[in-house]
């Protein structure tokens, strides 16, 4: 690519309101910056990205005749797509527009050395500019879309992201991998704030879904494959047996041949082998037919009974479907405590906050007169030289939900003595009204410290909680006997995903949930476009929070549906077949699945990209030993020249 020197660029550096002038001499940046070559237009404006300035630009462009366009200003995940649209409404094109960023790189990160950040700023813009000299009108990728989205998880994230999809007129595959819709939340008791029960919430919504003719539902089903890109993913669908063709009256009088623990009350009870609806109002309606636990005795007592109700020779069904974008809304699971872990599974009454709430539902027993809730356990954990592999982060929802569970077990109970054991109660916004209703009712707070957890073990039969109390002013350590210890159980990533996550090519965080391109900027978005991400399955939320994440996973999901045709940004990479010696190395380590061979007309098998599946990250670009893969609009001449730039002397 030679260097074209007819070209006319116009360069303006931000005040940004002092935020960079502070510290940036952003005048003397601009004076260094007009006697570049191919530099026509260099002005510093207090804010670029105001309105005056912008029609500013436009202005300049027509008058001055500019090709290229450079802004020096804020992080350009605020505003390069402001100042590319300013471009192409002065009729340049906007992808000739280059973006630097002097407030995050230069000003706030020098605020000690002003003469450093200034001298910074000046070598960043004028790299920008060798980069405009080489840089080429780029168009943005076209693509058909197709007009569907798969909503994957049928929990309340699913089910709520699938009703908006259907009510906006778009069809809907809503796949869910469990026999039943619903998710954790009919497992629930109830929830704050309302005090309404999870099964009421999630009744509700499935009747939404059951009544809206745009959404298909694929129950105790999975992803098998995922072809495509964005606009256009081709899908494929195992649906495996129910076995149930329709309700059995009789079912009941199965015996329960195996007794297997019932994962909907967290194995409080035990169930048959033929699963019956777990709540009122769940879809289907009909039972499912659990065959690994039936053995042979079991499955001729359920054929007689049941006869024509049951095909016990029923196969699994795949199913081929097309959709523009996909929703992940998969969910999680609660934290495991290990044997022995205050007392889990060692002591007959303690239980984790989950099987509290199906206690609830089930009977509490009467004999429960004192009940300790220990905070944080699985979550907020700390990092050992023996365990690495923990839980750091907070799961947010459980102080709430163990303050509004713990207010309904004294209206429910008599004479209930209530304790809460924690490092820090973080019931945050407006639930700290939870906190202050119960500091006012017959409740104890205990503090420990971080260093110091409770312990837990058994004296003639009682439970015993040991805490060193924070709060006293002698930091007394306290015995507390009680008939019930609740583990307040945070939330962890569901492993079980672990292979969809990887055919749909999901990034996941540090702490293992699915992981956004941005948390403010772009929350629901994935690094594979079309791909959204929602709910529990990408962080701790509560309901509130799951609906708020799911309901703009939906609306991202819409805007591809009801385009046509979509364009996509051209930042991708490219192959040169003349230079291309086919070593598959790029092949290798795009992630994205982008790159394949295919034949090139009279130069035989060469490397190819799919453009609309390439996200731009460079990475074949850095394994390519002959150089014959390159990203378009930020080639290896221009690096070179940017480079050069950067290290001139002034």
């Amino acid at each position: 690519m030679a260097e074209d020197k007819q070209h006319r660029i116009g360069v303006y550096v931000c005040h940004c309101g002092g935020n960079i002038s502070d510290y940036v001499d952003v005048k003397k940046v601009t004076e260094e910056i007009a006697k570049e070559a191919n530099v026509v237009v260099a002005k510093d404006v207090m804010f670029a990205c105001s309105d005056s300035s912008q029609n500013e630009m436009i202005e300049d462009v027509k008058a001055n005749k500019l090709d290229r366009m450079i802004v020096a200003s804020c992080s350009p995940r605020l505003h390069e797509i402001t100042f590319r649209n300013v471009c192409q409404r002065a009729g340049l094109n906007p992808y000739t527009y280059y973006h630097v960023n002097i407030r995050e790189q230069s000003s706030w990160a020098h605020i000690d050395d002003k003469k450093g950040a200034t001298e910074k700023a000046l070598r960043q813009v004028r790299s920008a500019v060798a980069y405009s000299r080489l840089s080429e009108p780029l168009e943005g990728i076209s693509a058909e879309s197709t007009p569907a989205v798969m909503v994957v998880g049928g929990g309340i994230a699913g089910l709520r992201a699938a009703i908006d999809l259907a009510n906006a007129g778009i069809a809907v595959h809503l796949v869910e991998k469990d026999p039943f819709l619903g998710g954790r939340v009919p497992q629930l008791s109830q929830v704050y704030p309302q005090g309404r029960s999870g099964p009421e919430i999630a009744k509700e919504m499935v009747q939404e879904v059951q009544s809206n003719e745009n959404i298909a539902v694929y129950t105790n089903s999975e992803i098998s494959s995922v072809e495509g890109y964005v606009g256009n993913f081709k899908v494929e669908i195992n649906t495996k047996p129910r076995y149930f063709k329709t309700t059995c009256p009789r079912i009941a009088s199965v015996p329960d041949v195996q007794g297997v623990p019932n994962e909907f009350d967290y194995g409080l009870t035990k169930r048959g082998a033929a699963i019956l609806p777990p709540y009122e109002g769940t879809y289907p309606t009909i039972p499912y037919l659990d065959k690994e636990h039936c053995p042979p005795e079991c499955l001729s007592q359920i054929q007689a009974i049941c006869n024509e109700a049951v095909d016990l020779n029923e196969q699994p069904k795949n199913i081929r479907i097309k959709v523009g974008s996909i929703i992940v809304t998969t969910g999680f699971d609660p934290y495991e405590p290990k044997i022995g872990e205050f007392g889990y599974s060692l002591y007959k009454n303690v239980v984790t906050l989950q099987q509290l709430h199906s206690l609830m539902e089930l009977g509490i027993p009467n004999k429960v007169h004192e009940i300790a809730f220990i905070y944080c356990v699985g979550s907020r954990q700390t990092p050992t030289r023996e365990n690495q592999d923990v839980n750091e982060y907070c799961s947010r929802y459980c102080c709430n939900a163990t303050m509004n569970v713990s207010l309904s077990l004294l209206k429910k109970i008599k004479g209930l003595h209530v304790y809460h054991i924690y490092r820090d109660i973080r019931t945050y916004g407006l639930n700290e009204t939870l906190f202050e209703q119960a500091s006012k009712e017959n409740v104890l707070f205990f503090k420990h410290a971080d260093e110091a957890p409770p312990t837990v073990y058994e004296n003639d039969g009682k439970l015993v909680v040991k805490v060193k109390d924070l709060l006293t002013p002698i930091e007394e350590e306290l015995e507390l006997p009680v008939d019930m210890v609740v583990l307040v159980t945070g939330m962890v990533p569901r492993k079980s995903n672990e292979q969809l996550y990887s055919m749909l090519k999901i990034s996941k965080g540090k702490d293992k949930f699915l992981l956004e391109m941005h948390p403010k900027l772009k929350p629901v978005e994935t690094a594979m476009a079309g791909i959204y991400i929602a709910g529990t399955a990408q962080a701790p939320k509560d309901i509130s929070e799951t609906v708020a994440s799911a309901e703009a996973a939906a609306s991202k999901a819409a805007n591809i549906a009801l385009k046509k045709e979509l364009i996509l940004e051209p930042f991708v990479a490219h192959v040169n077949p003349e230079t291309c010696s086919i070593n598959k190395l790029c092949i290798q380590e795009c992630k994205y699945d982008a790159i394949e061979i295919k034949d090139e007309s009279g130069k035989g098998k060469k490397a190819w990209v799919n453009a609309a599946r390439c996200t731009g990250c460079g990475a074949c670009v850095a394994v390519c030993p002959t150089g014959a893969i390159e990203l378009k609009g930020l080639g290896n001449e221009q690096i070179e020249a940017m480079i050069k730039a950067m290290a001139r002397r002034q």
